[in-house]
């Protein structure tokens, strides 16, 4: 669904005072933009994230203008203290990240693996064709700390105001100017960027009895980061570390194997530039569970072809007969390819369901032709003249039911909603693939007979009298339950009734779903805790969580979070758990 996220942040305000001052300026705005379905906000500590969903028919280029139309127009209205505009991005709230990789060191300090992914792997992973936006969730950036001691200010008599504009005027990065002279040019360079808590701490606050202030007097001054109640955990059986988790997502339309292996190729070249102490990971890679469901359904394709010729040969008993309709599956599979490539459509598990339901749908339109092209030849005409014969008298059955067939999956194309644009490339496949098959069963298949089929002469093996006996005895079977059927037509009927009222009965009670559920071998939980909760108790309850948790065999790793740290909400009062399991064949005792 076409859907923009707008972002605003007011650090230190808290929930209420964001929805009132900033949530409700902004919802006024975008409640008059055209084609607007949902809008949903949510506040939290500092922070508002409100998610506008468009219909279908919108273009999200034209939203996304009408929106920042609104920001503009709601700005007069918030807070003058915002320390950025509201911006928004383009998302697919669907979708996630495509792999999440993992830094970590037992000695550098986490603002320095912060400076590594941020700078190093994050800008090299955006450069993959396909991404759309590479997040540091738990971000550590460096900040330098003043914890300040207010019974050191109220007995030097200073406003926390003025140790504020101290700071502020101290730590300047603007062009001091130019010295011109008769014979050179000079700029004048003056280092104010202070870069460390120890270039702090020498801060004059202000002046006292005569003598200076200096701000390590009246704080603590530390290293530190921006975001310090923010943290993340990473834990095996042989180990417990703070980690940065740098999670990838890919553009809306692109290929997520190709994403994932794009980088994958890169992070060796990463590695390479790291320091040795510096460990990265693949915690998750969501193209794994990709690759092994197309895997899947290759196998079951190539397994429904092997199935389709076998049947084809017990029926037929006859090698060349049994290559001609089989020839009709790679020909109509190769020609429904070119127009899935002209339309832009990949081999993915809908296009390749599709194809494999159209496999018996392709065979049936030939074997159709060839039976009635075999039959001609049992009459004693030639291949060529039973070619022409057989193919003229059944033509336009083929025809007809090759067009009704494609008429039943022709009105998955018209669905609205997400329903339709998922089912719409599985309607086309299957769709083309019919009609691709019904072309070659009247062009192709009495070509092929006409040349290669050979009237049969002399005595039939013993597989053919065996099977012959078998298909003789089915035949016989039929005729007596359809005598059976036609005699006794009132308890048929009854019993037909009662399979009709029991498939509506079963209709209603069967579970129903958007998606069956699928073992990816991964398990998200976010946990919310009361607003104004320490963050320590929080940090203590996840890595106790996570302690208990980890006594399940069947857990690879746990990754735990807490703070504004995850991509669904940056509110203080979360932790995040992600449990990487081992793959449901060596789980003990197949653990669900």
């Amino acid at each position: 669904m076409p859907t923009l996220v707008v972002n605003a942040s007011l650090p230190g305000a808290n929930p209420e005072t964001m929805a009132s001052a900033i949530a409700t300026p902004l919802e006024r705005q975008f409640s008059t933009i055209e084609g607007l379905d949902s809008m949903n906000s949510v506040n939290n500590l500092g922070s508002t994230s409100i998610t506008l969903q468009f219909a279908l028919s919108r273009s999200l280029d034209g939203a996304a203008q009408d929106v920042q139309a609104a920001i503009t127009q709601a700005s007069p209205l918030l807070p003058p203290g915002l320390p950025t505009p509201p911006s928004f991005r383009r998302v697919n709230p669907a979708d996630q990240p495509v792999i999440y990789l993992s830094i970590r060191s037992n000695t550098l300090p986490l603002y320095r693996l912060n400076e590594y992914a941020d700078t190093l792997m994050a800008q090299r992973f955006s450069m993959v064709s396909g991404v759309a936006q590479v997040q540091i969730l738990g971000a550590q950036k460096y900040a330098v700390r003043v914890q300040v001691n207010p019974d050191k200010l109220a007995s030097r008599g200073i406003g926390i105001d003025e140790v504020e504009a101290a700071i502020r005027s101290h730590n300047v990065n603007i062009p001091t100017g130019t010295l011109y002279g008769r014979d050179r040019m000079m700029t004048i360079h003056a280092t104010g960027q202070l870069t460390n808590a120890e270039a702090f701490k020498n801060i004059i606050v202000s002046y006292r009895a005569g003598s200076p202030v200096h701000l390590e007097e009246i704080a603590t001054v530390l290293d530190s980061v921006e975001d310090d109640k923010a943290a993340a955990w990473l834990s095996t059986s042989k180990f417990t570390e703070r980690f940065l988790n740098v999670t990838v997502y890919k553009q809306p339309g692109t290929n997520a194997v190709e994403v994932s292996n794009g980088v994958r190729r890169l992070l060796p070249k990463i590695l390479s530039e790291l320091p040795p102490t510096v460990t990265v990971d693949v915690v998750a890679d969501r193209a794994a569970s990709i690759r092994a469901s197309f895997d899947d359904v290759q196998f079951t394709m190539f397994l429904t072809l092997g199935l389709v010729v076998l049947v084809i040969f017990l029926f037929l008993r006859n090698l060349s007969a049994t290559i001609i309709p089989s020839l009709a599956l790679p020909v109509s599979i190769i020609g429904t390819f070119a127009v899935m490539h002209l339309c832009g459509y990949s081999l993915n598990n809908l296009s390749m369901m599709a194809l494999i339901l159209a496999v018996g749908f392709v065979v049936d339109d030939a074997i159709v032709v060839l039976e009635n092209i075999v039959r001609h030849m049992e009459m004693g005409a030639s291949p060529f003249r039973a070619a022409i014969e057989g193919a003229k008298e059944v033509s336009f059955t083929i025809v007809s039911m090759t067009v009704s067939l494609a008429a039943v999956f022709i009105p998955l194309l018209f669905m609205d909603g997400i329903l339709g644009r998922l089912f719409r490339e599985f309607a086309v496949t299957i769709v083309v693939a019919i009609l691709v098959s019904g072309f070659v069963s009247v062009t192709l298949t009495p070509m092929l007979s006409a040349r290669f089929l050979r009237a049969h002469r002399g005595n039939h093996g013993r597989f053919y009298n065996v099977t012959e006996r078998f298909f003789e005895g089915m035949q016989r079977l039929y005729d007596r339950s359809l005598v059976w059927t036609l005699r006794h037509q009132f308890p048929v009927l009854i019993v037909s009734f009662v399979i009709l009222g029991a498939t509506v009965w079963l209709f209603q009670h069967v579970p129903k779903g958007f998606v069956p559920s699928e073992d990816h071998n991964e398990v998200m939980s976010v946990l919310e805790f009361p607003q104004g909760t320490s963050h320590i108790d929080i940090a203590r309850d996840m890595q106790k969580l996570a302690e208990i948790v980890r006594q399940d065999t069947a857990i690879e790793s746990i990754s735990t979070s807490v703070g504004s740290s995850g991509p669904s909400s940056s509110s203080a009062n979360f932790g995040r758990i992600f449990f990487d399991l081992l793959p449901r064949s060596r789980r003990p005792g197949n653990h669900p």
